[in-house]
């Protein structure tokens, strides 16, 4: 893994991606609300999958939380995988060009170029409020946490 293991009580670091119409993405354009990044290796992958679509619909019923999912697929990708499953409550971040995001929060893969399963809560004043790098990739990560630290910061 490339990058820092980020704990809680960490300021959140910057990054610069792009989301799925190709705008850029950086830790200031996610705003300054709460806000979940769920980071996975490859939407194409039966948990991605699954992680994502849970995400959003959790993002459904939280109006003051906002969920983003970072990637290293292709913009273009991200936003084919979203139209063929209705996934619309969540925001698409690639992190495609350099793995801006990955290195910065510790969870990029260099050799194989993908990212390590992860999740960040980020408060308000953008510290981080709960962290979780699942150890292996095809496990789940424990969402009912990550949620409850959210809800918490609302």
């Amino acid at each position: 893994m490339i990058g820092p293991e980020l704990k809680v009580g960490d300021n959140a670091p910057d990054f610069a991606a792009v989301d799925n119409g190709l705008k850029a993405v950086t830790l200031a354009t996610t705003g300054n609300g709460v806000r979940i990044f769920s980071v996975v290796p490859s939407l194409d992958t039966p948990v991605c999958d699954a992680q994502t679509k849970r995400f959003n619909e959790e993002a459904g019923k939280l109006p003051n939380l906002n969920i983003y999912t970072f990637s290293m697929d292709l913009p273009f990708a991200q936003k084919r995988w979203c139209g063929a499953f209705g996934v619309d409550h969540v925001q698409m971040v690639s992190d495609h060009r350099d793995g801006s995001f990955g290195q910065a929060y510790g969870t990029l893969i260099k050799d194989l170029r993908i990212h390590s399963r992860a999740i960040f809560v980020i408060d308000k004043a953008n510290i981080i409020r709960h962290v979780e790098y699942v150890k292996e990739v095809g496990d789940h990560p424990n969402y009912e946490s990550a949620l409850a630290a959210a809800k918490a910061c609302v």
